[in-house]
């Protein structure tokens, strides 16, 4: 029965979210938006369950003191702070309810901008030299593909830097490559992608697929 049931919900529920999109109904759209605000409820309860595991690991190679705990301590201590300032400090107010604030904005914002966007952007700046080399490396005009695929990457890569009379020919170029073959192919892989999910979705609804439920 541990088992059964578990299968049995989600077979019925999946069934009826199928049923109701393709013959709609107010009932229907009622059960549907009440589901709706379960999964904003399941949500919020996988969100506590992922910083309790983001702790709990994080704790235990500080506890170790594994190669580079220190990071694993600041994380820590990153995540209590910005969850308790943004918990306690509101827009406009002190920290205590009441206590009018004498600065512009809040501590929550001003470490998000001040902090963890000038860090997001060294991050990607890095990571620009990482693509360089990547890209040196795989792009190599070693045959026929490979020469196109550098050629298009070039054209890419060219499309926002001011060339003179050559930049109203590369925009156009790189419009249509983005537009064109690059969306083709992007549809073509959105539409992988969805039948794998429609497999996905028949699999767990039919009750192959039981990875929800942990080992069988």
């Amino acid at each position: 029965m541990r088992r059964q049931l578990p299968i049995l919900v989600v077979f019925i529920s999946g069934i009826f979210m199928a049923i109701q999109y393709f013959v709609p109904s107010e009932p229907a759209e009622f059960v549907q938006e009440y589901a709706m605000d379960w999964v904003i409820v399941i949500g919020v309860f996988a969100m506590g369950l992922g910083l309790w595991s983001l702790t709990k690991v994080n704790w235990i190679k500080v506890q170790r003191q594994t190669p580079g705990w220190g990071y694993n301590l600041v994380t820590i201590l990153g995540m209590v702070f910005m969850l308790v300032v943004g918990l306690i400090w509101d827009p406009g107010l002190g920290f205590f309810p009441g206590e009018k604030s004498q600065v512009s904005g809040t501590w929550f914002m001003n470490f998000f901008w001040y902090i963890y966007l000038p860090i997001q952007t060294v991050m990607f700046s890095l990571l620009a030299f990482y693509i360089a080399s990547a890209a040196y490396r795989a792009f190599r005009a070693r045959t026929i593909l490979a020469s196109i695929l550098l050629v298009t990457a070039i054209v890419i890569m060219l499309r926002l830097i001011p060339l003179g009379a050559v930049s109203g020919i590369n925009q156009w170029l790189a419009n249509w490559i983005l537009i064109v073959p690059n969306m083709a192919a992007k549809r073509a892989i959105w539409m992988g992608v969805g039948l794998g999910m429609v497999a996905m979705a028949l699999k767990i609804v039919l009750g192959i697929e039981r990875s929800y439920m942990g080992r069988d």
